[in-house]
């Protein structure tokens, strides 16, 4: 089976309970995240630019204004994502909610469905831009291009596709559609331009569905075939993960959501940190063990921005040490990461990588000043009860938008009421 023939055929199955109730949990966890990033000046001209073209009034947008979906898929995909504090998947390192939930959500406001539709196809989207990512392998992510955007994009179009109530030609045309718009690079990150790779694939994806729902013809092997999306984009062509898609168990139950408002390849380390009881002036020295991957993702050894102290090993390190939160996005910021102490800190933690562990493990040596040695280590592949993971979303959701609204988001989601879930995020009940 090619992945093609694999995501056309998985694009109108019922979706799994188990499944469905984590994608419910991603779409809190989304909501809060998206309404808390609204409020980033730093997106401001951007958001301005998008709404000021107008046109059709199909789909809300985080900062209230009703515009066509494709346009508020790009500014939603991009404003949820704009604190990085989103879910992740390790399978192929890449963060599907934010593109493919906005997608749905714009397609959804547009055709005039309900939540339980939409809810559906998010969480196909999701699990099909996570067997994208597999297919493009580990290759296409190490040589530059974020799966985020470019697995996220073809994840949007099959949500887009069966909200549309596509057939089978017109879904095979889109994903052809896509193959010629699915971008986003590495490059980016630490810099505005990586919330945008996330925000350009959820347009991508409503684009590429609505203009082959209207007749628009592509490639049908655009994403797999000879000089397709995979060829040209270091994709290795796996297909062992092609048997499992739509079988028990679905990708999206091992999703990693972010517990600290940074990079998520930090976290295992942060939370390493977390079990220790070592005052940062009792530290003499500090080495971070972590997988190879992550060295040219997240290991900035003295950003001077808000925005680079995210990916920065040393700096986060330093954070938790000296018992500054990173859990909240507020301690990001331009004066933290040039703090003097937090920069004499960082000069004592060296970072190391071990193929041995995998991209989910993090192992933390401190030595003190009277040079006693103590060793932590943490895996975010350890499982956790859903019960437990809906509490420590919720604390941090009241942590982004305060208690009030993100008791209501939940209401709203835990009722599928999509129609209330729509006027909260779209400023008409804040």
């Amino acid at each position: 089976m090619n992945i093609t023939d694999a995501l056309v055929a998985f694009s109108t199955i019922d979706a799994d309970p188990e499944a469905r109730d984590m994608m419910r949990l991603s779409l809190f966890d989304w909501a809060a995240c998206g309404m808390a990033g609204a409020a980033e000046t730093d997106f401001a001209g951007f958001s301005r630019l998008v709404l000021q073209q107008g046109g059709t009034a199909e789909a809300m947008t985080l900062l209230g204004s009703t515009i066509p979906a494709a346009a508020a898929a790009l500014v939603n995909g991009t404003l949820s994502h704009a604190l990085d504090f989103d879910d992740t998947h390790f399978a192929h390192i890449g963060h599907p909610s934010v593109v493919v939930v906005p997608a749905a959500l714009a397609v959804a406001q547009k055709e005039g469905l309900g939540f339980e539709a939409m809810l559906d196809a998010a969480l196909i989207g999701v699990e099909a831009s996570i067997h994208v990512g597999l297919w493009l392998g580990r290759d296409h992510y190490q040589i530059g291009f974020h799966q985020t955007a470019t697995a996220g994009a073809f994840g949007a179009t099959l949500a887009t596709a069966r909200l549309l109530g596509l057939t089978n030609c017109e879904t095979r045309h889109a994903l052809g559609l896509c193959a010629s718009m699915a971008s986003g690079v590495k490059a980016q990150f630490g810099t505005a331009g990586k919330p945008l790779n996330a925000g350009l694939a959820a347009r991508n994806g409503v684009e590429a569905a609505l203009w082959a729902h209207q007749g628009m013809t592509a490639a049908w092997d655009g994403l797999d075939g000879p000089s397709g999306f995979g060829d040209t984009h270091h994709g290795s062509a796996q297909t062992e993960h092609l048997a499992t898609l739509g079988n028990a168990p679905w990708h999206i139950l091992s999703i990693s959501h972010k517990f600290h408002a940074c990079c998520h390849g930090l976290h295992a380390m942060l939370e390493a940190i977390a079990g220790t009881a070592i005052s940062r002036d009792d530290v003499k020295a500090v080495a971070i063990t972590t997988h190879p991957r992550w060295m040219s993702v997240c290991n900035k050894a003295d950003p001077t921005t808000g925005l680079e102290a995210k990916f920065s090993y040393r700096h986060t390190a330093a954070m938790a040490l000296s018992g500054i939160s990173t859990s909240r996005r507020e301690m990001f910021s331009d004066a933290m990461a040039n703090d003097p102490a937090l920069g004499a800190l960082r000069q004592k933690i060296l970072v190391h990588e071990d193929a041995g562990l995998s991209e989910m493990q993090a192992k933390v040596q401190i030595t003190r000043q009277n040079g006693e040695v103590a060793e932590f280590s943490h895996d975010l592949a350890a499982p956790m009860r859903l019960a437990t993971r809906r509490e420590k979303l919720q604390i941090k959701a009241r942590d982004l938008v305060g208690a009030e609204m993100a008791d209501q988001i939940w209401a709203a989601i835990a009722s599928d009421d999509f129609a209330g879930l729509c006027l909260i995020l779209g400023g008409s009940k804040r």
